[in-house]
């Protein structure tokens, strides 16, 4: 089991930058793979990025490469997301999800039933 608590998000203007945060607290000492979903105003879900506790893997949208780097840092637990040179398109309600085991190649995630989720947080670039 794996409990996700976020905070950062907000208002910023173009180009600007903010810095999510998801704190991971679980119950197994199974690596896993946690990431950042975004909905967008017409309900579309896509992975801006995840990264896979247990090595080396990241995976980003086409359009968060060269702007957002993500990170996980064991001794906090935390994933971290910095978004850099934030774009109109990028606003939306950004959502931490997990599941155990690695992440999908192509940010792909098994049934919405295994994976664990945040409560989310909006981003608004305007």
């Amino acid at each position: 089991h794996v409990q996700l608590v976020e905070s950062g998000g907000g208002s910023v203007q173009p180009g600007g930058s903010l810095r999510l945060s998801c704190a991971a607290s679980r119950d197994t000492s199974r690596s896993f793979c946690v990431g950042w979903l975004r909905l967008s105003a017409d309900k579309a879900r896509y992975t801006v990025a995840s990264i896979y506790t247990g090595g080396r893997f990241t995976f980003y949208h086409d359009s968060a490469k060269g702007r957002f780097t993500i990170s996980y840092d064991n001794a906090e637990n935390t994933m971290y997301l910095q978004m850099n040179d934030l774009k109109p398109e990028d606003t939306g309600r950004y959502i931490c999800a997990a599941v155990l085991g690695p992440c999908g190649a192509t940010g792909t995630w098994p049934s919405d039933d295994t994976m664990y989720w945040g409560q989310g947080t909006q981003v608004t670039v305007s």
